[in-house]
């Protein structure tokens, strides 16, 4: 084995050692922390874009067909661990990647002192993400999930007050009930097939007989269950809202993409089937995922708070992503995987922004607050309790000048990135599901279908832009009560370097479409990927 073939593991492997080392540095000792952090945080975006090239098509001489596999202890699969890369998984490693550096940069202001072990429990969640974009079989798939939900659920309680204390235990509650589901569908996956290789079910799926039909299916159906719940598709996303408004602005940045891995997982375990096994594919995915963007677009022109309609515009992208597996796979595949790109992005960016404005909008209320005025003050606000106070370092460091100005037109490019509209990567993403939703239009009730997702996709973004206009209107236009905050430059910085991202993608659109059209073709041809983890496996494909 070459040392190209070892590239797989390091995503898993750098967060995994740079977690382990700072457990042995004692809690004060902050400088070596941040050293290891930001080691392991460049080290797993070098990997990332090296798997994204060796994955393209400028190198097919080092990995055949652009798929690399990696065998854990040199047992091949089906039998032993086996790590798979290809287009799809190393594009969402590298967006993993893009998102982790600016989270760990703004955590450093605030985020990493409201409590012990920030950093390690941060680099143990990457980890989780990292691996379950990579693993071949279901079972470590759910390893990973674990390891995610254990480091969110200490993520989530970071900073402790009663509102987290309160959604971590729904959240808690919600994630373990889909992790025994999940747990059920293995186990009946493996009672009729006999394997837990993702390439090997495939291969396998078309030989079933007898009872073991059923069996499998029931047992493909509850896996989408709990990949549904964790991709918080209706009606099971009612814990993600609260959820995702009571964390830290850091945390709920980073979960923007862990909720992708529901998405990751029913896309990747779907193509493998054929896109024909109900509820993994077909008109069943398809109308859960319209109830979920009505649900999402119910809930932003509903909410009040910054932080809540980003987290049901984090809903909304999932029911967008969900719609397009479900509507027509070959040609929706590509866009809407543009669109995940700038939807993260995005939405990254503007949890980071909601931590700025919140606390203009606290400072503000302390500024005006009076004991008799507190019921009416905090009820009109929408906040559940007094705001916490200050941390005696909260306005330490180097403040960057016109705050409010950067501000204003963060906030603005924020709202332009997250609702779709023009000029950024968002509208290039809806234009080309739209293009996608055209060319898969037939006659009759598939029609009716491609109108509806058109309707919603579009009412989406103008949903959104209502409701962030409105809250921009409250914070920056509003004559009395506004103070200006003194922002730092890591807080400032990482959601420019979003911005500027999301900038970057727009510019590189026609690169990045033709990457991510490749990588849904991959998708579209199972018996790519089954030749590559299975060298014997040519006869069973379907």
């Amino acid at each position: 084995m070459n040392l190209w073939q070892h590239l797989p593991v390091l995503p898993i492997l750098i967060p995994l050692a740079a977690a382990a080392t700072m457990l042995l540095f004692a809690e004060p000792q902050r400088t070596p922390r941040l050293a290891l952090a930001f080691a392991s945080g460049l080290g797993q975006l070098a990997a990332a874009a090296t798997l994204l090239y060796l994955t393209s098509d400028a190198v097919p001489q080092i990995w055949a067909q652009g798929i690399g596999t990696y065998t854990i202890g040199g047992w091949r699969a089906p039998f032993g661990i086996v790590l798979v890369v290809d287009r799809l998984s190393a594009l969402m490693l590298a967006l993993n990647a893009l998102l982790a550096l600016p989270v760990l940069v703004y955590s450093i202001a605030r985020s990493d002192r409201l409590g012990v072990y920030y950093h390690p429990l941060l680099q143990f969640l990457l980890m989780g993400v990292n691996g379950a974009f990579l693993t071949g079989d279901v079972f470590n798939l759910f390893v990973f999930f674990e390891i995610v939900l254990a480091a969110s659920y200490a993520l989530l309680l970071h900073g402790a007050a009663a509102q987290r204390v309160k959604a971590a235990l729904h959240f808690i509650v919600v994630n373990l009930s889909a992790s025994f589901a999940f747990l059920l569908g293995i186990a009946m996956l493996y009672s009729a097939l006999g394997t837990l290789n993702m390439a090997d079910i495939a291969a396998r799926w078309p030989e079933l007989q007898g009872g073991n039909v059923g069996i499998a299916h029931a047992g493909a159906a509850i896996l989408a269950i709990a990949f549904l719940v964790k991709a918080a598709g209706w009606p099971l996303n009612f814990w993600l809202p609260a959820t995702y408004t009571a964390a830290h602005p850091a945390v709920a940045a980073i979960f923007s993409i862990a909720t992708k891995i529901g998405v990751y997982a029913t896309l990747r375990l779907s193509s493998l089937l054929g896109y024909s096994v109900t509820p993994l594919g077909g008109i069943w995915l398809f109308y859960g995922a319209i109830a979920t963007m009505v649900f999402a677009i119910l809930g932003i022109l509903a909410s009040r708070q910054l932080q809540r309609v980003a987290a049901f515009n984090v809903i909304l992208s999932s029911g967008t992503m969900l719609a397009a597996i479900g509507l027509g796979p070959r040609p929706m595949i590509g866009p809407a995987l543009f669109y995940l790109l700038g939807s993260v992005l995005a939405s990254g960016a503007l949890f980071m922004l909601t931590g700025m404005t919140e606390r203009m909008r606290i400072m503000a209320l302390e500024t005006a607050y009076s004991p008799a005025a507190q019921p009416v003050t905090y009820s009109a606000f929408s906040v559940g309790e007094p705001p916490e106070p200050h941390a005696p370092d909260a306005e330490i460091g180097i403040a960057i000048p016109a705050a409010m100005a950067f501000l204003g037109l963060a906030f603005v490019c924020c709202t332009l990135l997250v609702t779709g509209m023009p000029p950024f990567a968002g509208f290039i993403g809806k234009l080309a599901l739209l293009s996608g939703i055209f060319t898969s239009m037939s006659a009759g009730a598939a029609a009716l279908r491609g109108w509806l997702f058109i309707g919603l996709l579009l009412t989406g973004g103008f949903a959104g832009l209502l409701a962030l206009s409105r809250i921009g209107m409250r914070l920056f236009w509003s004559v009395t009560g506004r103070v200006t905050p003194r922002l730092r430059l890591i807080e400032a910085g990482p959601v420019a370097f979003l911005i500027l991202s999301c900038v970057a993608l727009t510019a590189a659109a026609g690169h990045v479409m033709t990457y991510v059209d490749s990588a849904a073709h991959m998708l579209n041809e199972p018996r790519t990927y089954i030749r590559a983890v299975l060298t014997d496996a040519l006869e069973k494909a379907p």
